[in-house]
């Protein structure tokens, strides 16, 4: 929580223990702008993430003539993934819905692989590369540019409302909503064109879904980054309950050199002083400007706390200090609490990044990434063989014979075609497009199965249900990719 005075955050915790406040209200939290590495830092982690994220959309990618040449592209509309060179098909060939386990195993290696990190460096990823870190880093950075800095915004919200700070207040919240609208819009570019999404939203030809989803995704931006911030690191996201299960005395946080700092006292400590008053006294000046350097308004003296997002910020304004009032800087820094303990009792402790912890987690990494990579090579390729007749299974083996997916070819016979037609879950009313089909059927009477839409065969424009497949009496195939 913020900085508040002593004796406010007693009456607070006096209120708590008497059963008075189930809640506490919120302190609202003013970071200073702080100038230094760690910040320097996080402008470029932020440039790089926003510069990729509103423009990768509009990057092309020549794929052939009729084909798709965004470089990525999730075309949930034809059920393929373009990721620049790369093509999956989502639901077809290479991805079906019984192949969740893929999605499963990336979930599980990205999850480990974040245990491993917060293991060796703490909470790194939420303070400089968490959508919430940096998209509310650059809504701070508009309020500071509009508003000013820390004094001039508590000065203004102290005073009785005036023009002055209504102007401020409307211009800030309209460029916020205008960064929370773009945001919006350039997600959805990653499912549909985005040259063509964009003039369609325009003209007022988009579907209902783009019109929907962008004003959801304008919406959460404005209210998670604008108004949220560290709310949504503090009580939303569930990551700092259980972070500490991922630390120990040898992972990198931010640290306060209490053994350096203390006591606390105010005043200049001049290099070359040789009053002995001056040598009882810690580093730390008591300025309070690690507190309001904090974007989640903690104090790091404290030690480490489940609010505290690893940002570093805090070291950037404890080093100005110690520059100004003669000191060494890194009073607070990046270390380890068994290198802090050792430096207090004035030993050396070496840097422990292999630890039974650090090795386990790396394990499991590598175990997943194997699994996962063994598992996609040895997908199947979909063939589908020998149905006897109407009602018979069909069995679709994969690579090696081995058996995959089972299918059963429905009793009724499409007479007027002399095959078995294939039941399509898509609305009858959207446009078919040309190209390759997912399923080719042969009937019994030598006629083509069809689609029970669109009549085609093959057909690019319907996915068949697995559950409701009506195929002929004779095999049919799965094409591969690039096939036709």
């Amino acid at each position: 929580m913020a900085r508040i005075s002593k004796t406010d955050r007693q009456l607070q915790l006096q209120h708590e223990a008497d059963g008075q406040h189930l809640y506490a209200n919120r302190v609202q939290v003013y970071p200073k702008a702080v100038h230094g590495p760690f910040r320097q830092v996080k402008w470029a982690i932020l440039i790089l993430c926003l510069g990729v994220y509103y423009l990768l959309p509009w990057l092309r990618w020549d794929r052939g003539v009729g084909r798709a040449d965004q470089a990525v592209l999730l075309d949930l509309w034809h059920e393929r993934f373009y990721l620049f060179g790369l093509e999956l098909w989502l639901f077809g060939l290479e991805l079906w819905p019984q192949d969740i386990y893929y999605l499963t195993g990336l979930l599980i290696m990205g999850a480990v692989g974040l245990f491993l990190v917060t293991s060796l460096a703490g909470r790194i990823w939420c303070g400089y590369s968490c959508p919430q870190t940096v998209w509310t880093d650059l809504f701070m950075w508009v309020e500071g540019l509009i508003e000013g800095d820390r004094n001039e915004r508590m000065r203004r919200d102290a005073e009785p409302v005036s023009f002055d700070a209504v102007w401020r207040k409307a211009a800030k919240h309209a460029v916020w909503l205008g960064i929370a609208f773009w945001t919006g819009g350039a997600w959805i570019m990653y499912y549909v064109d985005a040259p063509t999404v964009t003039v369609e939203f325009w003209t007022g030809t988009a579907s209902t879904e783009v019109y929907v989803f962008t004003a959801l995704f304008t919406a959460t931006t404005y209210l998670l980054a604008g108004w949220a911030r560290e709310q949504v690191c503090t009580y939303m996201c569930p990551w700092p309950r259980f972070q500490s299960a991922m630390l120990d005395e040898q992972s990198f946080t931010v640290t306060y050199q209490a053994w350096r700092g203390e006591p606390r006292a105010r005043g200049r400590r001049e290099a070359h002083a040789e009053l002995a008053p001056l040598s009882r006294r810690g580093d730390c000046v008591d300025c309070g400007a690690c507190v309001t350097a904090c974007p989640t308004g903690i104090d790091i003296r404290d030690g480490i706390q489940m609010e505290c997002i690893n940002c570093g910020l805090c070291v950037d304004a404890c080093n100005h200090v110690m520059e100004r009032t003669g000191q060494p800087p890194w009073l607070v820094a990046w270390d380890t609490l068994a290198r802090q303990a050792a430096k207090a009792a004035g030993r050396h402790e070496p840097i422990r990044l292999l630890r039974p912890r650090t090795i386990i987690y790396a394990s499991a990494l590598v175990i997943a990434m194997v699994a996962m990579g063994v598992a996609f090579a040895n997908r199947a390729d979909d063939r589908a063989v020998g149905a006897a007749g109407p009602g018979a299974a069909v069995r679709a083996a994969g690579r090696r014979g081995r058996a995959q997916r089972l299918y059963r070819a429905d009793r009724q016979q499409d007479r007027a075609r002399g095959g078995f037609r294939i039941d399509c879950h898509r609305p009858a009313e959207r446009p078919h497009r040309g190209g390759r089909g997912y399923l080719r059927a042969q009937g019994s009477g030598g006629a083509g199965g069809a689609c029970r839409r669109c009549g085609n065969l093959p057909c690019a424009g319907h996915r068949p249900r697995v559950a409701d497949d009506r195929l002929a009496a004779g095999g049919f195939q799965s094409p591969r990719p690039g096939e036709r």
